[in-house]
């Protein structure tokens, strides 16, 4: 596998308007405990169910015999905000052992960990480096997180950490390629021109109508999008985990979890998608082909695609449509089969 984009806790200090998850909120009292708790019980037993090893073949890099190239894949640790004490000690740092043990003698693992980085002291950054962690992405570089909603607030911070993390021998990575450096930072957020910037019609974003996505916009066949998912040994692929163990093609979400890492392992859940023409067509980047074989031409698809917002704009995107085949066929059968049973 070459990347896991792993969301391990729902908690965050902020109730940003463009979040595409709405879980992504602080909690208090009982409700802190409870989802502190989901990701101290779920979090070891996740990571014992990611591939045995993290590794996969590079399409794009052939040796002298014509074989890809094996190379170390990552996985990305966020929230939420993953260094809130609530959870840094209790969940994040238990996992960054677990990982290195788990893959120290197999190749190992590229370990990001994604912050919106107003959090981020020297002491944090020392105390990753020390357990592994390979890459510092700061992810709140946009006018939407308060405090950094201008281009001002946002040069003060990153000129703050860029002092921190080059004390320690972290270099910046501004991308392409990516560096030769093992340890690097990058600063990124929903800026427009961004991979993110039209934002996703998930959660807070899609509830505040902030989505500018069209129906042009194919998250899907894109990087963090449901392309190449199923490809798992392969450059390209990448799968998202929530909290709950439940895993996505896209960070973006499909209606319904594929699998749950409770449950499986992960590649015994990717290999029984395998010729399933839903997930095919999903991981192939044409979402809109996922319905042919139940019945859902293209058209229908395209049609099912446009709905009309509560202020009476009109909204297309590929991401509608999917939501409603999985509410419409995929959910639905999975209903009917468990009351068959």
């Amino acid at each position: 596998m070459e990347s896991i984009y792993y969301v391990m806790t729902w908690l965050c200090h902020r109730t940003c308007e463009h979040c595409y998850e709405d879980r992504f909120h602080p909690y208090h009292g009982e409700e802190l405990k409870k989802v502190v708790r989901e990701s101290q019980q779920n979090v070891p037993r996740i990571i014992a169910n990611f591939p045995d090893r993290f590794t996969y073949r590079d399409l794009n890099d052939v040796d002298e015999q014509g074989k890809f190239r094996e190379k170390r894949g990552r996985v990305i640790l966020a929230g939420g905000e993953i260094l809130l004490e609530a959870v840094r000690e209790r969940v994040l740092y238990p996992a960054l052992e677990q990982l290195r043990r788990k893959y120290q003698d197999k190749g190992g693992v590229e370990i990001i960990v994604q912050t919106t980085g107003d959090l981020l002291t020297e002491r944090f950054v020392v105390e990753l480096l020390e357990r592994g962690v390979s890459v510092i992405s700061v992810s709140g570089m946009d006018e939407y997180h308060d405090g950094m909603d201008t281009a001002e607030a946002q040069q003060k911070l990153q000129t703050k950490l860029r002092k921190i993390f080059e004390a320690h021998g972290v270099q910046e990575w501004t991308p392409p390629p990516r560096p030769e450096t093992e340890r690097y930072y990058h600063f990124f957020g929903a800026t427009p021109g961004s991979w993110i910037g039209r934002l996703w019609p998930r959660g807070r974003a899609w509830k505040n109508e902030l989505s500018t996505a069209t129906l042009a916009d194919n998250f899907c066949n894109a990087w963090s999008g449901g392309l190449n998912f199923l490809q798992h040994e392969f450059s390209g692929s990448e799968v998202s985990i929530e909290p709950s163990g439940g895993v996505y093609p896209c960070c973006i979400k499909t209606k319904a979890p594929v699998g749950n890492l409770l449950e499986n392992k992960l590649d015994d859940i990717l290999n029984g998608l395998v010729g399933n023409p839903v997930y095919e067509a999903i991981s192939m980047g044409h979402p809109e082909r996922m319905g042919i074989a139940h019945g859902w031409s293209v058209e229908k698809f395209l049609e099912k695609s446009r709905t009309v917002l509560p202020s009476g704009r009109t909204y297309q995107n590929l991401c509608i449509g999917c939501d409603a085949f999985h509410e419409e066929v995929l959910m639905f059968d999975k209903k009917e089969l468990v009351q068959i049973a």
